[in-house]
């Protein structure tokens, strides 16, 4: 008895971690070859630190269309992509919409009759292709993240190459989508699983990765034998329309790997068909909680299979007997890698009473000897832009809301003078729970920190936790 099941999603490795950085120069504009200045200050800033040629990026790599069915394809209107750093026009990228997704959503369909039947062996050495293009084209790769993201492109090098890993990891993987034999309750018969391809997969990526986020999903659909459809995030296309590019040069056949930019305002419309097409049997998306709840009910009209990574509101817990200058070097990091803007990033800290003063004593030294504030392109620079003044505002109503409520600035709490999308790494104290920067993930260079009282109990467990503002529901 065979069961029809989805091939698995396999674990990646381990890479190193994305994040430290400096940055070099601009880049490219849509028509081949010709270079894009963004501004006479901006371009003398950037020719100072940078060599000629060298600081612009490949024509070979940056697309302004949609890539569907092998194709590149432009549409009836198109959306700038502008640089976080100097707001400075990067390129124009084709606007697809509903039309655009459709005829994507077809082409993988059809892709995906013949690469379902592709051997494993085949699917592996072509993902290896795509692999080894990427880290061919590693240093360009990294220049476009950290054009359209704003990362310091010490950071964003070290995004391609753990983007990088996710293909040369699933290129292995991709040989090993083994069956089971099933133990029967009843004589005579055996029970045998398969594994293969849902069929059309729906990838929704972010801008705070906006290369690893693609391979990350697109390496284990396609080693599987699905085909996809992406729609990368409107602040960064150009990186995942310079991935279609490679893979297309990798020879991944044509319709199996899709990518339909649009600007925020065809996003809904473009999302609403991604997940809602009877085509499509697949949703993996990344990025904010409301945004997926959307996605999740656009999903279930045809009870579609959904991975989501959503936001994170991860607590830094120091207690007494921690090493506080361990804790404060563990805190930077943890904190301030892409200026903050990472799912992963401590969103309050719980200091222990006996060594919070010190604590913050030390973190406020850290952070103002250790972070530099800058372009990404600037060796020096370990602080980008965010990535649009909307997150500069919403890390800005998250300070006046502490402070209002009595919360202490300890250092930064306002725009830098770099520029109006930088940000000064900040600290706060005399947090309490009940301020929006502990209820609300910030995606910003903001470390609140919360004192913390332990109540004497018969269990040395966090049951008996109190900080200051009110009771924490630790045991939930």
């Amino acid at each position: 008895m065979a069961t029809r099941l989805a091939a698995r999603s396999y674990r990646a490795p381990l890479a190193g971690p994305c994040c430290c950085a400096p940055r070099s120069v601009l880049l490219s504009s849509p028509q081949a070859g010709a270079p894009l200045v963004a501004g006479s200050c901006l371009a003398a800033r950037l020719q100072s630190s940078a060599p000629g040629p060298a600081a612009f990026l490949p024509a070979s790599l940056v697309r302004a269309g949609g890539f569907i069915g092998g194709r590149w394809v432009q549409a009836a209107a198109t959306f700038p992509v502008r640089d976080p750093a100097s707001g400075a026009e990067l390129s124009q990228v084709a606007d697809c919409g509903v039309a655009e997704a459709q005829a994507a959503v077809r082409a993988a369909c059809e892709a995906g009759v013949t690469w379902s039947e592709v051997s494993a062996k085949e699917r592996s050495a072509l993902l290896r292709k795509w692999y080894n293009l990427m880290i061919e084209n590693k240093d360009d790769l990294a220049k476009i993240i950290t054009a359209e993201n704003g990362k310091p492109l010490k950071e964003a090098q070290g995004e391609i190459l753990y983007s990088a890993s996710f293909l040369e990891w699933f290129a292995e993987e991709a040989r090993r989508i083994y069956g089971d034999i099933i133990p029967s309750s009843a004589k005579g018969r055996r029970l045998l699983v398969l594994k293969q391809p849902v069929g059309v997969a729906s990838i929704i990526t972010p801008w705070n990765f906006p290369s690893a986020m693609i391979t990350r999903k697109v390496g284990a659909a396609l080693a599987a034998g699905c085909t996809v459809v992406v729609k990368p995030a409107e602040d960064t296309p150009l990186s995942a329309l310079a991935l279609a590019e490679l893979a297309d040069q990798a020879g991944i056949p044509a319709g199996v790997c899709n990518v339909v930019p649009c600007s925020r305002q065809q996003a809904v419309a473009v999302g609403e068909v991604l997940c809602t097409d009877p085509l499509v049997a697949k949703i993996s998306f990344t990025g904010s909680t409301a945004t997926g709840k959307i996605l999740l009910r656009h999903a279930a009209s045809t009870v579609k299979r959904v991975s989501m990574e959503l936001g994170g509101h991860a607590p830094f817990i120091v207690f007494d007997s921690a090493d506080v200058d361990k804790a404060v070097v563990g805190a930077l990091a943890s904190k301030y890698r892409n200026s903050g803007q990472t799912c992963v990033c401590s969103n309050r800290f719980l200091v222990q009473k006996g060594i919070h003063d010190a604590f913050v004593e030390k973190f406020a030294q850290a952070i103002e000897k250790e972070l530099r504030i800058g372009n990404g392109f600037d060796e020096e620079t370990t602080q980008g832009p965010l990535i649009n003044e909307k997150a500069v505002e919403k890390v800005e109503r998250h300070i006046h809301d502490a402070v209002s409520q009595g919360a202490s600035i300890v250092t930064g709490g306002k725009r830098h003078s770099y520029g109006k999308n930088f940000f000064e790494p900040t600290l706060l104290s005399s947090v309490t729970t009940g301020m929006l920067c502990t209820q609300e993930e910030t995606f910003g260079p903001l470390a609140p920190v919360i004192k913390l009282f332990l109540l004497a109990g018969p269990s040395p467990n966090l049951e008996g936790c109190r900080a200051t503002g009110g009771w924490n529901d630790w045991h939930q």
